[in-house]
């Protein structure tokens, strides 16, 4: 089923999400229909936040032939580099803005199955699943811009 993708300036997406014990029925229900909004919205990646649920999952499908990945109780634990690059958000959009990230990054999280995996990853992988996390820590964005920026944005009604 095809979700709602909370828009900004709804308040849930501001709200930090949930970490999860165990992955129910119902996660694996959630995860699906996160996938399938994810595909029907031309996104790369989806927090559940986004589609108004407050738990610390989210999935990524940056077509590298990789597939889809689900990261359950995403953590960055390591940083390494900088660089910026223009993101976009399925909840802010039409608006593309600079973000400057660590380029490489080391997490932990859970998978599908509730195993604790570590990796280092890097790249557009690693980007878009900053920006995840930041979503599942109530972060937009907006909020990486400048506040002048920012207002800008709203003066000019583009956000």
């Amino acid at each position: 089923m095809i979700l709602e993708i909370r828009k900004y300036p709804d308040p849930v997406l501001s709200k930090k999400c949930k970490a999860l014990d165990s992955i129910t029925r119902e996660d694996e229900e959630l995860i699906k229909n996160m996938t399938l909004t994810m595909y029907e919205n031309n996104g790369i990646g989806l927090s559940a936040c986004q589609v108004g649920v407050l738990k610390q999952i989210a999935v990524v499908d940056i077509v590298d032939g990789k597939g889809l990945r689900v990261f359950i109780n995403p953590k960055i634990i390591n940083k390494k580099g900088k660089s910026v690059f223009e993101e976009g958000c399925l909840s802010i959009p039409g608006i593309f803005l600079k973000i400057k990230r660590p380029e490489e990054i080391e997490i932990e999280f859970l998978n599908r199955k509730g195993e604790k995996n570590r990796i280092k990853i890097n790249g557009l992988l690693a980007r878009c699943l900053q920006q995840e996390i930041d979503h599942l820590n109530g972060i937009l964005i907006l909020d990486r811009i400048p506040l002048v920026k920012r207002l800008k944005l709203m003066f000019l009604r583009k956000i």
